[in-house]
């Protein structure tokens, strides 16, 4: 039975729980941080619990003084990243603040930042690098000449909690796109998800790793992606090939690729979802809308194509004579816009994409945590169908919030 186009969940927080996620199906290494869930972070991430995320090993890059003094930051476990710039002050910034702040008064120096590649190692085409063993990345910013005049120190965590808000969307073994801008947390939901789908589902999970972002850096992948296989990419350019090549030489059943970009991805993966694999994939925007007018990513939700109707099929559609229509099935049954960390929107792709070519707006299913409802009130909801278990209460037929085409 094809699942309800439009549920509204909103998540209650539960009591925290230091519980591990289940073991992998072989043996791996041991996970080097430990459970915790301190009320900062719990309010910052959307009350998820941190697992993991090595933070000494990322620090250890930073100059000492600054590594002194993220140490005794109150705020370590919200850090978001480090931005080194040359000439310019070193810049910190924590989750849930738009801002950053300043580590020291005076600016960084081109010996600091050759001091900071060198322990960081060789960075790839892509411009990114990461430390072996972790989920953190180091990109870099190069002048004209090629120098590294710019380094930003992302903090990689293993998250776990984020799989409870799609857990009936992977049950339908349908395809899903996350769609959401740099920084809302798409890479750390694939993690948990290849996760989830290899130890909890027994699926054969394969993800395509281009920067190491969701397997981490090194040849041997996190433990936080489970019993889930990776495939390294040598060059960004050449995601596509090796996603296809998953498909033809190991079988999987899953198949887990971070930023879809550039038409030859989109449509390796029609190619692979025609082969009956399920795909699970994340691409930048913010809502559906910009999906259907990127000429290069439209193929993913279908294609849009231009229809010139008859007269009296105009008429009766009272429209005019040349419309947008969908132009294919898409190859992701499924869309969630990721617009903040705690809050997702959730599309039925076709039956959304075509009543947005249409004008009209479509229902939606939309996910709140509890301190966000707080502030919504629960009037916004009135009218709405409630349903509530294991914490989770629903408000079914939302009406999309999203701008038109």
């Amino acid at each position: 039975m094809a699942p309800s186009p439009a549920r509204l969940l909103i998540f209650l927080l539960p009591t925290p729980s230091l519980t591990p996620p289940p073991p992998v199906r072989r043996p791996r290494r041991a996970w080097a941080g430990t459970a915790r869930c301190a009320a900062p972070e719990a309010a910052a991430s959307g009350g998820f619990v941190v697992i993991e995320d090595d933070l000494s090993e990322l620090l250890q890059i930073l100059p000492r003084d600054l590594r002194d003094n993220l140490q005794n930051e109150p705020r370590r476990d919200q850090l978001l990243e480090v931005i080194l710039d040359l000439g310019r002050r070193p810049e910190a910034r924590f989750l849930g603040n738009s801002g950053g702040q300043y580590l020291r008064d005076s600016e960084i120096s081109q010996l600091e930042l050759e001091e900071a590649q060198r322990a960081v190692g060789k960075f790839g085409g892509d411009n990114r690098a990461g430390i072996e063993g972790t989920l953190h990345r180091i990109s870099a910013i190069r002048s004209r000449k090629g120098l590294v005049v710019g380094l930003t120190c992302r903090v990689g965590r293993a998250v776990n909690g984020h799989v409870d808000r799609v857990r009936d969307l992977l049950n339908y073994k349908e395809s899903i796109l996350f769609l959401g801008r740099p920084g809302v947390g798409k890479t750390t939901v694939m993690r948990e998800i290849a996760r989830v789908l290899a130890d909890e589902f027994q699926k054969r999970v394969v993800i395509v790793d281009t920067s190491n972002e969701i397997g981490g850096d090194g040849d041997i992948p996190h433990a936080a992606i489970g019993g889930a296989r990776r495939m390294q990419v040598p060059e960004p350019s050449m995601q596509h090939r090796v996603m296809i090549e998953a498909v033809e030489n190991h079988m999987p059943e899953v198949v887990i690729v971070d930023e879809i970009g550039t038409e030859a991805e989109a449509q390796a993966c029609r190619s692979i979802a025609e082969r009956g694999v399920m795909l699970i994939g994340t691409a930048h925007g913010e809502r559906l809308a910009n999906i259907i007018k990127n000429p290069v990513l439209s193929d993913l939700i279908g294609g849009v194509e231009t229809v010139t109707l008859g007269d009296e099929e105009a008429r009766a559609r009272r429209t005019q004579k040349s419309i947008l229509e969908r132009k294919a099935p898409p190859t992701f049954p499924f869309l969630i816009e990721m617009r903040e960390r705690h809050y997702w929107v959730t599309h039925r792709t076709e039956r959304s994409v075509d009543m947005l070519l249409h004008g009209k707006k479509p229902l939606v299913e939309v996910i709140f945590i509890s301190m966000f409802l707080a502030v919504l009130g629960w009037d916004t909801f009135h009218g709405m169908t409630e349903k509530s278990g294991k914490g989770i209460t629903s408000f079914r037929w939302a009406t999309y919030d999203g701008g038109g085409l």
